[in-house]
């Protein structure tokens, strides 16, 4: 089955053929024509499978074939997680949509919002935004979605998390109650998709792979290493030839920074992209890892979240993911398109919990690999105790243990003792006004208590006198 088995207008087909694609993958081949006939739909795949033009090529169809005078609000909605997937599926809307009377907008936050705000003047068909940014435009005024037409929930299982469930519902109940939802994502848990259903009307639902199973073309191990060591196995790993580029992916974005530090300090290029990077940082990161200028890319769950970079050798795991699923995500950056890559996966004493769920979910044990730094410690972490309340940790000495400042000593009432009521065992202080000549003085009483100033005078001004004197 190719793309002229499907009943797609002949611009689209052409659009298609000039990206290089012949075959539909299962996910398209099942997908376009239940959202061309207008139904709800609920589609579950492996990631690398074409998700994006599944939704895409029918909406399009549908903008195209049915044109609506007048002022062109936004009739297909596309919600996303991250701006890096935003900025792709627009890229695709642009792309398959050649020739098409189909106008797409891009909106996201981290960026002034006056280039989004004129392309929503000028008017637009289908708008692919991440929900900070569009709650906040609707708010302001600048997003009417009276005549939307087509809403799609991409990553469903990540935009209905508790991160971003508020957002996503305050968006949903603004947008009119006819419409078609679509919802897309590589896995779905029971409890996200109970709550997905919840927002679909009679929907079909389409699972064409097991949401659990990894890409076969991917060829996963497992390095057992102390966390103090996994910088320098990092660092080895990156140095072998075949490694042409590589996704390495932490936990944390301060971990993503210190990574990029440490394979800095061992003369590899790197770049680190997530959160509190700002977008113009997070562009030039990832123009430079596709562009081949950087090979290394650390990257968070979210910022890497439905990132397509052709060609993708390697991806590793430099900490296991809190989630089994995201496990999934991060490997399906490598072996898309029908091409094999390499996943290795860093596990220390304090992971083999995580470790133990991804292996679960994924139905089998990763193959161990053996190398210069084998686990030694054995023994898991104690875990911190919590710090007492009102302290704070104020910063971080140079064996990497927090300093912590401790409060105001309080008085019996709770509250920090003043002048007019000082601690018991201590004079209370003096106050003090500021007098002219920006001079300190006291002030009351305490004035006349105290000794007439002093004035001094250097050297050289005492050797003039005396020879006045003489």
């Amino acid at each position: 089955m190719d793309f002229n088995d499907l009943p797609l207008l002949p611009r689209l087909r052409q659009n298609v053929a000039a990206s290089g694609y012949t075959n539909p993958t299962p996910i398209q081949r099942s997908a376009i024509p239940v959202v061309l006939d207008g139904r709800d739909l609920l589609g579950c795949a492996q990631t690398g499978t074409g998700k994006t033009a599944a939704f895409a090529l029918p909406i399009l169809q549908h903008l195209a074939l049915e044109p609506i005078g007048g002022s062109r609000l936004p009739r297909a909605l596309i919600l996303t997680p991250t701006r890096e997937l935003a900025l792709q599926i627009g890229e695709q809307f642009e792309h398959f949509g050649k020739g098409l009377p189909v106008r797409c907008a891009v909106i996201f936050g981290g960026v002034n919002q006056n280039p989004q705000v004129e392309a929503l003047k000028r008017g637009i068909d289908v708008l692919v935004a991440c929900p900070g940014r569009l709650w906040d435009l609707m708010n302001q005024g600048f997003v009417a979605l009276d005549k939307l037409e087509i809403f799609v929930l991409d990553e469903a299982d990540r935009m209905l998390d508790m991160g971003f469930i508020h957002d996503v519902k305050r968006i949903i109940a603004k947008l009119p109650r006819q419409r078609q939802t679509l919802l897309f994502s590589a896995t779905m848990p029971p409890e996200v998709e109970e709550l997905a259903l919840s927002l679909l009307k009679n929907p079909e639902t389409v699972k064409v792979d097991p949401v659990s199973t990894p890409v076969e073309a991917i060829e996963q191990k497992l390095f057992y290493v102390d966390k103090a060591n996994k910088k320098f196995l990092l660092a080895q790993l990156l140095s072998r030839p075949e490694v042409e580029n590589c996704l390495v992916f932490s936990k944390t974005k301060h971990g993503a920074d210190r990574i990029v530090r440490e394979l800095k300090r061992a003369g590899i290029d790197a770049d680190a992209i997530h959160g509190d990077k700002s977008q113009t940082a997070r562009q030039r990161a990832l123009s430079r890892f596709k562009s081949g200028e950087s090979r290394v890319l650390v990257a968070t769950d979210i910022a890497a979240r439905g990132l397509d970079i052709a060609g993708l050798s390697h991806v590793i795991n430099y900490d296991q993911p809190m989630e089994p699923e995201a496990y999934i995500h991060r490997i399906g950056r490598t072996g898309r398109a029908g091409k094999t890559g390499v996943a290795w996966s860093f596990c220390c004493v304090d992971e083999l919990k995580q470790l133990n769920q991804v292996e679960k979910l994924i139905g089998k044990r990763l193959p161990s690999q053996e190398h210069n730094w084998p686990m030694e410690i054995t023994t898991p972490s104690e875990p911190q105790p919590r710090m007492p309340r009102g302290e704070r940790v104020a910063k971080v000495n140079r064996r990497g243990e927090a300093v912590v400042t401790k409060p105001q000593n309080k008085s019996a009432s709770g509250k920090t003792p003043t002048h007019a009521q000082a601690p018991a065992g201590r004079a209370p202080a003096q106050r003090i006004t500021i007098g002219g000549g920006g001079r300190v003085q006291p002030s009351g009483e305490s004035r006349k208590q105290m000794p007439a100033p002093v004035r001094r005078v250097n050297s050289a001004h005492q050797a003039r006198i005396k020879r006045a004197d003489t």
